[in-house]
């Protein structure tokens, strides 16, 4: 009895990892129009990444991060309390030099996207939403997710370069940019994430 259990377990394990890949193969949305323009990255089950459990944080010192880009630095404000776990959760990777090296894969007039370690907007793991009440405007920092609003990924980040009020309440916001909207206005796709460091 106890093997049909475990075999039923395993088939619909298998189900449901093969229905997340397929909806990882679907590419984000591109189209300019406002109410449609998703910062969203498919997850892949594939390409799970953790936090490092190495690296101990203290969410109330995580309040700065600079981007430094192969265009310039951006420096950015972290909400530790209004995302405590995303905050932690980025820092992590940034010390453990997850980042570097990365690209953006995605830039349009209203957003840059990078973080991805495939670099196509499928990669990363998975974080739980945190949403908050902070607004999404010019130089706001946020998660990217796919179509399940409780399911964050864990490793792509975006910034928008304009107000982007059709994310409030349906996104992690976990920072802004506090000096270098210069360079996010820069980013082209393809351009590298050196490296992030945090203060």
């Amino acid at each position: 009895m106890k093997k049909y259990i475990l075999f039923g377990i395993v088939v619909l394990l298998g189900i449901f990892g093969l229905t997340m890949f397929q909806k990882s193969s679907q590419p984000p949305s591109t189209t300019p129009n406002k109410t449609e323009d998703q910062p969203l990255s498919t997850i892949s089950d594939q390409t799970t990444q953790s936090t490092p459990s190495s690296i101990i944080i203290d969410v109330n010192d995580a309040q700065k991060a600079i981007i430094k880009t192969s265009k310039g630095e951006i420096t950015l404000t972290l909400y530790p309390n209004d995302a405590s776990n995303t905050v932690v959760n980025f820092i992590a990777k940034a010390k453990s030099g997850f980042y570097k090296s990365l690209t953006f894969h995605r830039v349009e007039d209203w957003v840059i996207q990078g973080g991805d370690p495939l670099g196509d907007g499928t990669g990363g793991g998975e974080m739980p939403t945190e949403l908050n009440n902070k607004p999404f405007f010019a130089g706001s920092l946020g998660v990217a997710r796919g179509e399940d609003i409780k399911i964050s990924n864990d490793a792509q980040f975006f910034i928008t370069k304009k107000d982007s009020a059709f994310l409030n309440s349906q996104y992690t916001n976990f920072g802004i940019v506090t000096k270098g909207m210069d360079i996010v206005e820069k980013i082209e796709v393809g351009d590298k994430i050196l490296q992030i460091s945090t203060e």
